[in-house]
């Protein structure tokens, strides 16, 4: 830690994470949004009692975004993990793209750019919608109330990731269950440990059996890639694992947070049901997306040469955290920002980050909000909550903000 920061130590510092108000599920913590308008770039501790600046405003946060004197590898000395739990995760697995810098980062990552273009995933739409109304023709079939999240939300990115990836959807309990644990505040390094082992060796498992017997799939690709010497196994592995996790965690918050958000104002969930237009389908996920900013625990960085953001001077060594949900509130550039409007072109939000870093699924996981919200609403138009929203438990304890259940009924 550099002396700037360890100084740090002596001053009043607010803890990161900021709670969130009490009642406002969806509003980013109000503690936080009062740096974001008295002091932009300022100082927070972390769990580990450990200073880094926390950087909040939306023309800063995309201006480091794109600097390449920041580093996001999880390697370096100094650099600022969310919590204990995402700390043992990285440090007891090989490294992953998700995890490097380029040149290395940018080698991985053109290998599979390809299957996430806007092109082949618009490919996907005819199935991503009939496994949608698939998973809503179990719902109404089966008995009310129904967890949305196990019904729907969660189940549906799986099963695309699933078919994306060409691994058995008969394993989505074992790889959910596995994926979830690094996510957690609370894990213990020894869970962390065993549930990287138990990914690697089936992402492993999947990739000798694609070598043998390639299909017209994701997997495929990438052993070929490790067959043909572009990967290590290692590497390989690592991307199917971070693909695999990725693929569904994120989306399935976000669809099941999102439908929460509808639910609560009538009027923009009538516009996603009622439309014919795909571009105000987009717009409302879109808007969404921002508007929820579910990554709240922020991106991390770390400083690997002397840099000036907002005026304020941060040297080489010192931890930066980049939290998308103040930028993604910021009037400047988002009107209104605490009113949730599904016609607001939201495009320019940073829920997926920015830059050489910014999140390579983006297409899938609109295309999945796109079409889940719709169909959701469509299909069930009296969906409502079967609990008081006050008593629905909210992921404040994870990398990812959601609801780890959400009992609806019609």
């Amino acid at each position: 830690m550099t002396n700037a920061l360890a100084a740090a130590q002596d001053e009043a510092v607010p803890d990161f994470p900021m709670p969130r108000a009490a009642g406002c599920p969806f509003a980013p913590p109000p503690e936080m949004m009062k740096l974001h308008a008295e002091k932009p770039v300022s100082k927070v501790r972390l769990w580990d009692g450990s200073v880094h600046w926390l950087v909040t405003r939306y023309d800063d946060q995309r201006a480091l975004y794109g600097d390449q004197r920041l580093s996001v590898d999880t390697g370096q000395p100094g650099f600022p993990f969310s919590n204990e739990a995402f700390r043992n995760s990285v440090t007891q697995a090989p490294p992953s793209f998700l995890n490097m810098d380029d040149p290395d980062h940018a080698r991985i990552r053109r290998m599979v750019t390809g299957a996430f273009t806007i092109k082949r995933i618009e490919a996907l739409r005819p199935a991503i919608q009939k496994m949608t109304d698939d998973l809503i023709d179990a719902m109404l079939a089966g008995p009310k109330p129904v967890d949305l999240v196990e019904a729907f939300s969660l189940a549906l990115p799986s099963l695309v990731i699933c078919a994306l990836l060409g691994v058995p959807y008969e394993d989505h309990d074992f790889f959910q269950e596995n994926s979830s644990v690094g996510l957690r505040r609370d894990a213990k390094r020894e869970d962390v440990r065993a549930a990287t082992i138990s990914q690697l060796t089936y992402l492993q498992d999947q990739l000798d059996a694609k070598v043998t017997n390639p299909g017209e799939d994701l997997l495929s690709d990438i052993a070929a890639r490790m067959d043909a010497g572009d990967l290590t196994r290692q590497e390989a592995s690592m991307l199917g694992v971070l693909l695999l996790g990725a693929g569904h965690e994120t989306s399935a918050n976000m669809i099941a947070l999102g439908v929460l958000a509808l639910l609560e104002h009538p009027d923009q969930l009538a516009i996603v049901r009622d439309t014919d237009d795909q571009k105000v389908l987009a717009d409302a996920a879109d808007e969404l997306l921002r508007y929820l900013t579910i990554v709240h625990m922020g991106q991390r960085r770390l400083a690997l040469e002397d840099i000036e953001v907002g005026g304020q001077a941060i040297r080489a060594g010192e931890g930066i955290i980049i939290p998308g949900a103040t930028g993604n509130w910021e009037a400047d550039h988002f009107p209104e920002p605490e009113r949730l409007d599904v016609t607001r072109n939201a495009r320019r939000h940073m829920a997926f980050g920015f830059g050489i870093h910014q999140c390579l699924g983006q297409p899938l996981a609109r295309l999945e909000l796109q079409i889940a919200y719709q169909t959701l609403f469509r299909r069930i138009p009296t969906l409502r909550l079967a609990t008081d929203i006050e008593k629905l438990p909210f992921k404040d304890d994870g990398l990812v903000y959601g609801v780890y259940e959400m009992p609806v009924t019609w």
